[in-house]
């Protein structure tokens, strides 16, 4: 928005509107929150800092200026709820320095410590309960019909890397015709005049999305023990990437700490804690099937010396329980569970999943999960719901004394 020199001048000049707010200096903590919530719950703007009300430029000194820009990040995390993706840009316009606060329209609704606000000509004023439950039904509905194919604010086709792109249209196409591509496939989204990235786009077309949509990544754990102990903690990863590269690297993880004994009285029979194949189709499940608009959490797989944990955010879709898992088939992120399944595994992946691609769709997963797991520990694994949040309990087989580990 106001994305040149020119243009941003013309605006100051002006004077503030539905679009845009001028700070003379860094404003209360509190109250900027509300002004950056504000344009996120309605059509999004822009916030000036070193611009007075009557469209002065004043401008910060350079320490300053610093200062202003990591104070306004620390707000959009930790006083809006949930946190505001925002861009900020340093500017010098006649020799003085500005902060650019760039607030995009939210997929979210978003409140701060005094209530929800929005953006109503050239103030913020808090919503009428009818306001606002009008606000909660439009962005709910948007998501409930389908979030992975909503757009994401401030992208565009260029946002999206060619590479993985490349890999859901048809080779050899020409240069001018693979946006149009991109839109069938629903990659890119139009939103009003604009063309954007769709959610499934970011997730799966592009290198950190979790620069766009907060905690869409897995965070895997290694204790020592069987409690949640930072001082027993052997090992950590932050996995980020495309989602099918997450799932890979997960798996990775989940294979380096899966102790495997060995039978040697009949010839050599591994027997590992753990059958990767049922925690591929666990973290595949996981992955295809969290609620992407909770960014208030990430798919976590925590492993102990008795089990691994693995949990997703978001309840069960339609009506799917925990009761009934193995026989119902619902995908809460249908464009993803289809660009999975059209993405092949390499052959070491292959042989060790027994599958030629991320997801086949037969609805066979939790069976394999239940069944393979099951037959190695003697305890079926466990599904369970806390606070929208599915937790999934494997237990590890025990090594019996005649047995050594690899």
């Amino acid at each position: 928005m106001f994305n040149s020199l020119t243009q941003l001048i013309e605006k100051v000049h002006l004077g503030e509107d539905a679009t845009i707010e001028f700070k003379r200096d860094m404003p209360r903590r509190s109250n900027l929150a509300d002004e950056i919530a504000a344009f996120a719950n309605a059509k999004g703007g822009v916030i000036l800092i070193g611009v007075d009300d009557d469209s002065e430029i004043v401008g910060l000194d350079r320490a300053e200026l610093d200062k202003v820009e990591k104070t306004v990040v620390e707000i959009c995390q930790d006083s809006i709820e949930p946190m505001v993706l925002i861009f900020t840009e340093k500017l010098r316009i006649d020799n003085k320095n500005l902060l650019k606060i760039e607030v995009p329209r939210s997929l979210f609704v978003h409140k701060t410590a005094k209530g929800y606000f929005i953006r109503q000509g050239s103030t913020k004023r808090e919503m009428s309960p009818e306001q606002l439950a009008r606000l909660f039904q439009t962005r709910s509905q948007a998501r409930t019909i389908s979030f992975d194919e909503q757009f994401v604010p401030n992208t565009n086709q260029e946002t999206l890397k060619e590479p993985l792109y490349r890999r859901f249209i048809t080779e050899g196409v020409a240069e001018d015709e693979i946006e149009d591509l991109l839109l069938k496939r629903r990659l890119l989204v139009k939103e009003g005049q604009e063309i954007c990235a769709s959610v499934a786009g970011i997730l799966m077309c592009y290198d950190t999305p979790d620069d766009y949509l907060y905690n869409s990544y897995i965070q895997a754990v290694l204790y020592r023990g069987t409690e949640k102990d930072a001082n027993y903690q052997i090992d950590a990863a932050d996995i980020c990437g495309p989602l099918d590269q997450q799932i890979i690297e997960a798996m990775k993880f989940a294979t380096r700490y899966n102790a495997v004994a060995a039978k040697k009285d009949i010839g050599r029979i591994d027997m590992p804690q753990y059958s990767m194949r049922a925690i591929f189709e666990a973290i595949v499940n996981a992955v295809v099937h969290r609620d992407y608009s909770k960014s208030g959490s990430k798919i976590r797989l925590f492993m102990f010396d008795d089990r691994l944990e693995l949990y997703s955010p978001g309840a069960l879709a339609n009506t799917v329980t925990v009761d009934n898992l193995r026989y119902s088939q619902a995908t809460r992120n249908e464009l993803l569970a289809r660009l999975l399944s059209e993405i092949t595994l390499d052959d070491n992946m292959r042989k060790q999943v027994v599958r030629r691609h991320f997801l086949e769709r037969r609805g066979e997963g939790v069976g394999i999960i239940l069944n393979e797991s099951e037959e190695l520990s003697g305890k079926p694994p466990i599904y369970e719901i806390f606070d929208e949040e599915l937790r999934l309990t494997i237990f590890a087989s025990h090594c019996i004394p005649n047995m050594i580990l690899k």
